[in-house]
Order: C-alpha cells, then structure tokens, then sequence
C-alpha cells in the first residue's frame, strides 16, 4: 500500500530520513520495519512557534517498495516540415513556454528577441554597474528569459486555478533547475542557475526544429488585405516574419509595442498597476522578526533566509510588499538612459546580507488621468515615465538612486546619512515624499507603520527606501476574447503573459503562453 500523509518535525530531524520513516509509521499506525520506502512530496517551514519545524509531506510504501523517481525530461518531437508557423514576439517565460507548447502540438514556433543571447545579456550588464549607462534593448528588462532571468527566479504563484502549475516546475526541472523547486512550497531557482536553464530551453526550441532569432525587434505588423487578419510582424531592420498565427509576449516594459499598437489604431485598455520603492533591511533583522530570535542570536544554519509578504488597503488603495528577495540584491532596471528604476534579485543560496522588496501602492486608471489628454490610454505610462525620470534626476545620473532612512521619510526629512546597500550604481540623499505622488507617498507612510507592527523593525532605524520601483506590472491591458484569446479586432493575435496584461510573475506567464499556444493550435485546426 503506498499513501501520502502530513508530518511535523523539529529541523534537525527533518533532514534525517530514519525520522521520516519513524513519523510515518506513527501517523500510519504500523511498525516502521513495514515501511518499504518514503519519499519527500513537499516541504515548508512552521515558524510560528519554537520550535521551528518543517512540515513535511511523504509518500509511504507499506509492506512494499516504493518505485524508483522519475525525474523530468525535455523530449520534442522534430516538427513535420509542413507544419503551421507561429510567430512569438519575445522570449520571456510567456515566450518560451508558448514555444515548447506549440512543439508539443506539432506547431513551428519562430521566436523573436529583441534583446540578446542569455550570455551575451550578462556582458550588456556590465556597463550598466559600472558606468551607470543602460544598453536600451539588452539589460535586466530585455533579451532571452525576459525580466525573470535575473530577478531570482521566484516560482511562488497563487495560479494554481489557472493551469498545470507542477508541469511549469517539471519543464524547469528537464532544463537543469534543481529538483527541489518540485517540493519546495516556496520555490525558486536564483538568478545564477537560470542563465543556464534558460539556454537549455531555447536549444530544445532550436534541436526540435524551431527557431530563435536575437536582436530582432518588431517595429511594424503584417496584415491580410483586409487589414482583419495578422498574418506576421516586421522587424525594425525591415524583415517580414511570416506566421499562420503570432502570439505576443513581449513583457510589461515593450512600450513601443504599445504606441505601436496605439498608432495601428487596435483597442487598448488601461488598467491598475503600482509604483513606489524598494525597501531595504539587513537579512539579520528579518531573520530575527520571523524566526523569533534572541537578540544576537544567529539564524540557525537549517533554515533559509526568512521572507516576508505583507499587503493591506489604505483609503480604497493596496499597499503591499512585492518581489520579496531574502539574501538578495536591489538591481538597476531602467530601459532607457534618461530613467531609473530599480528592482530585486536574489542567487540560489540567497547569502546576501540584505533583505529587500517592492513596496508599493495601488495606481488605477483615473489617478493617471493628467496624462490622458496628451496620451489617451497609454496615460498610465506616461505616469511610469515621469517618475521615472525624475527618479533620474533625484539620483544625479549614472542610475545612482534617490534614497532615504524610513524614519526620515516618516518625519520628511532629508537623511544625514545612509546605511550600507546592495544597490551598486550608488545612493543619492533625497527626500521621497518631494519625489512620490502624493497620493502614493501619504499611503506609504501610513503602510509602513502598520506594517511595523506586524513585522517587527520594519519601519525601524535599520529600514532604507530606494526610488523608484514602477515595473510592477503593465498599466495598459492588451484584450483578447475570453473564449479564443484573440484580440477582438484582430484575428490571429494572441496576447500574452505580462506585458499584455494577463500574468504576474514566471509562473502565471509560462501558463498564459501555453494556453496561448493551445488556443492557436485549435484556431489553426
């Protein structure tokens, strides 16, 4: 008989696997000599009391032995020379998630990159670090695996209503990410081993006879006579690219995409987003909040660096913490030279000394309002835009950022001094409250003290703000009928992932792209 039960145990017996057995057998009922065989389904840490302990769920064989793991392969079957072309603008998750999809249903997936190869994006970094000067199509925004490749990797999602989440982690796992994102109950890959699973995929896309093709930005779209119909898209260096279908995943920071299909005269929405700061902590200080420890007590060397997720609403806005990174580093994301935004990532061991996280607030459509007589619907990105100019401007260029103690920012105040970071291209002493919109930085405020009281220090002396966080997500939604996932006036569209306005992290946009995929195969017949 093999079953699946629930165990609680203290850390240091948790890595023991005669203590799994022993537990098993307890919550069984039988003697542990009966148990043939147990395995780790999924694990996640109880923190709430000493002591800590890890919530374990195992397989159990009873008087028989359990079948040996299979781990996840990547196998494609080469795709018949006849077969439908599918155009995918962008490799991000969405991106190539569509693309090994579009594989599995005998579809030919041509995958177009504006930025560069994953290795050759890590050397387009190095200007930017140094010299604070942003390479415009190949940085931590653009190129292969998207805005994700070197944000952490972080694979937490709430999606699970929305697609085979397991199947998301076994195709990560096929490409050389380790085994533990399948059990993991927060799992992530690190911006160090992504790189690599990334290349692996796209030479999956490429043995099984798609295509991938870098430094190829679409400028312009190829429809039928009709103009009802998209039949490819025009790269900026005048190429067509031909395609029975196109599926555009092209992330939340394309903003050509967008006053192109602005200018194209396609229907556009505008939709809520968020913008405000990083927030900054020692690790130590998170540790200790969420682990309970002693003062000076260090985090028992078994537990991960401790996270946080923290969101309330203040006067009908949320506020809330976002791309939380333990053990991490805050990261300059701008996309063109004359802006700075700023973002998180963490490596797999998450052995930074900081903390860090988006804190943010709520921005609907009508607080963007006073761009909308010049911008109409891309009124929300130009809100982006302005901020992130000034953010710019604040920080003195060079992508150094604006920065400030939360105390001060609390009392508005400029900062005498700044603690120790993690952000590279330098701090610039300002005041974010003259910085922020005001409808943003009154409800920030506000957030940090009640925050404060549920996570202890975090509004506390040690706490930094950095400006500007505004890429939480797109502020324009690209629509789609519910049923075909088409754009509604344009057949053979297939808006995807972030940057059309359907996904939130990896996870929910490797499922957008492969709904996308499975909704072209069954347009295409």
């Amino acid at each position: 008989m093999i079953s699946v039960v629930d165990v609680l145990l203290p850390l240091r017996k948790a890595v023991k696997e005669s203590a799994w057995v022993k537990a098993a057998a307890g919550k069984l009922g039988v003697s542990p000599t009966r148990i043939g065989g147990v395995r780790l389904v999924k694990r996640s840490i109880d923190a709430r009391r000493k002591p800590i302990c890890e919530l374990l769920r195992l397989e159990v064989a009873v008087d028989e032995v359990l079948p040996p793991e299979e781990l996840p392969q990547c196998a494609y079957a080469p795709v018949a020379g006849e077969a439908k072309r599918v155009v995918i603008v962008g490799s991000g998750p969405g991106g190539l998630f569509a693309a090994l999809r579009c594989l599995e249903l005998g579809l030919k997936p041509v995958v177009l990159e504006r930025g560069k190869d994953v290795s050759s994006r890590r050397f387009d970094l190095a200007p930017l670090m140094r010299e604070g000067r942003v390479v415009e199509d190949s940085n931590y925004c653009f190129g292969e695996g998207g805005a994700g490749t070197f944000s952490d990797g972080k694979l937490y999602t709430r999606a699970t209503k929305r697609g085979p989440v397991q199947e998301v982690y076994e195709v990560f796992v096929a490409h050389g990410a380790p085994k533990d994102i399948l059990v993991d109950a927060h799992p992530h890959i690190g911006s160090n081993l992504l790189p690599n699973v990334v290349k692996a995929m796209r030479e999956s896309i490429l043995k099984a006879g798609g295509e991938v093709h870098f430094s190829t930005r679409v400028s312009g779209l190829l429809r039928s006579a009709d103009g009802k119909r998209l039949c490819g898209v025009v790269s900026s260096d005048g190429r067509v690219w031909e395609g029975d279908a196109v599926v555009l995943a092209t992330g939340h920071s394309a903003r050509d995409v967008y006053r192109l299909f602005h200018e194209e005269g396609l229907r556009l929405e505008r939709k809520p987003f968020a913008v405000g700061v990083r927030i900054e902590h020692p690790q130590a200080l998170i540790d200790a909040a969420q682990y309970h420890l002693r003062p000076g007590e260090a985090r028992p060397e078994l537990l991960p660096a401790a996270r946080y997720a923290l969101a309330t609403k203040i006067a009908e806005r949320g506020v809330h913490s976002f791309c939380m990174c333990p053990g991490g580093f805050i990261v300059p994301a701008a996309t063109e030279n004359d802006e700075v935004v700023v973002n998180g990532m963490s490596l797999s061991r998450r052995n930074s000394p900081f903390a860090n996280s988006g804190f943010v607030v709520t921005v609907e459509p009508e607080d963007t309002d006073a761009f909308a007589a010049e911008y109409g619907v891309l009124s929300g990105i130009a809100y982006q835009k302005a901020l992130e100019v000034a953010t710019s401007q604040a920080g003195g260029g060079l992508q150094k950022a604006p920065a400030q103690r939360v105390a001060d920012f609390l009392e508005g105040r400029v900062s005498g001094s700044l603690p120790e970071t993690s952000y590279h291209p330098g701090l610039s002493r300002w005041d974010l409250n003259a910085l922020l919109p005001q409808e943003v930085a009154w409800r920030m405020r506000e957030g940090l003290k009640f925050f404060n009281g549920k996570l202890r220090g975090f509004a506390g002396e040690d706490a930094l703000l950095i400006g500007c966080e505004t890429r939480t997500s797109s502020p324009v939604r690209i629509p789609r009928d519910a049923e075909s996932l088409q754009h509604p006036e344009l057949e053979g569209l297939f808006p995807c992932g972030e940057g059309a306005g359907y996904a939130g992290g990896i996870v929910s946009a490797a499922l957008d792209g492969r709904r996308c995929a499975e909704a072209a195969a069954g347009w295409l017949g």
